[in-house]
């Protein structure tokens, strides 16, 4: 319930309190002064008592705040009040997200930073997690093999977190598995309660090398066939790529004493055919990134494409404050009845 603020019903009722000061302009307007001819004041001083000429005022005071109270009073005093109901359909999504040793390759670098392609990844990620507050999340995520990193959710805070938490070298199983990650994914989506649509949106830099379960193009066929809508995503550069040293346990890169990456190994390029076949089964589709602003982009292009359908309902409410307002003008009505009754102002 979000409070509007105060209006009035019939505000145009307020143009008569304009008239309340000419009212008393004239009440208070001189005449000429009656008189009867005496041969000696004297005579009259005998007679006369003290008059109190502040009630008369202050009579005339609460007359006019008697009826200016009821012109607001009329003029329909209220606080207005809108409530909205949101009824959304979100989506299920899950991400299924590459850890292999080769998302620590530098070629998403820019002339001003050195970036990993995991580095390049997480924030985009994570930006697109933030702008999906009406949809249910999870994650996978693989190197030689597959971990549940959360199930579908609606705590994307959760989801988040999890990311930030993860570095290359945190799977010790060497490798590419994006059969068998795709697959814990559908796992997970195809007993999920609901009729909300299924997303999943797959993020890699390699080709598959690993998968024991099923390879990745057979588990783009099982996802077409529970109606469940794949993106994917190729990272990296359409060429071989020097990988730098860097520590299994921290998954930071490992420097010479001046500074310098060491290299480790060669790796060759995304098997990016692979993955836009795996789309086109799905009626998905396929992107490339080849650095953080075009990925940056990718994400948006799906966040454009998956529309969550949202329903608003609105309905306003008025609080009414006439009563009051009455109430208050009655109490000034009562108390110049009873100053005219106890004090008045001529003997």
């Amino acid at each position: 319930m979000n409070e509007l603020g105060f209006e009035f019903e019939h505000p145009w009722v307020l143009l008569f309190l304009a008239l309340l000061p000419l009212y008393a302009w004239l009440r208070g307007k001189s005449g000429h002064a009656a008189a009867l001819l005496y041969p000696d004041v004297g005579l009259l001083r005998a007679v006369s008592t003290p008059v109190r000429e502040a009630a008369g005022s202050l009579r005339l005071f609460l007359r006019l705040a008697t009826v200016a109270t009821l012109i607001v009073a009329i003029a329909g005093p209220r606080t207005v009040s809108k409530e909205i109901e949101r009824e959304t359909e979100g989506l299920d999504i899950m991400l299924v997200i590459d850890l292999s040793w080769s998302m620590m390759a530098l070629d998403m670098s820019t002339p001003r930073e050195e970036v990993t392609r995991w580095q390049s990844s997480i924030s985009v990620m994570q930006d697109f997690i933030s702008k999906r507050p009406d949809d249910r999340i999870g994650a996978v995520v693989f190197s030689g093999k597959p971990y549940l990193l959360s199930p579908i959710t609606i705590n994307r805070d959760w989801v988040s977190k999890g990311i930030d938490r993860m570095h290359i070298g945190i799977i010790r199983e060497a490798g590419t598995a994006i059969g068998d990650g795709v697959a814990m994914a559908l796992d997970r989506m195809k007993n999920l309660k609901g009729k909300n649509s299924k997303v999943l949106i797959l993020l890699t830099d390699g080709d598959d090398n690993m998968s024991k379960a099923i390879l990745p193009v057979p588990s783009a066929e099982l996802a077409a066939a529970l109606g469940i809508r794949l993106y994917t995503v190729g990272l990296g550069k359409n060429e071989s790529t020097v990988l730098p040293q860097f520590d299994l346990r921290t998954g930071k890169i490992i420097r010479d004493p001046f500074g310098k990456t060491i290299p480790m190994q060669t790796i060759n390029p995304a098997n990016y055919e692979m993955l836009e076949k795996m789309a086109k089964l799905t009626n998905g589709r396929f992107f490339r990134a080849l650095d953080k602003d075009e990925l940056s982009r990718v994400y948006e292009e799906i966040n454009r494409l998956e529309r969550t359908e949202v329903k608003i309902r609105e309905s306003v409410t008025y609080e009414s404050h006439r009563h009051a307002w009455i109430v208050a003008a009655f109490a000034l009505l009562l108390a110049e009845l009873l100053m005219g009754l106890y004090r008045p102002r001529a003997p």
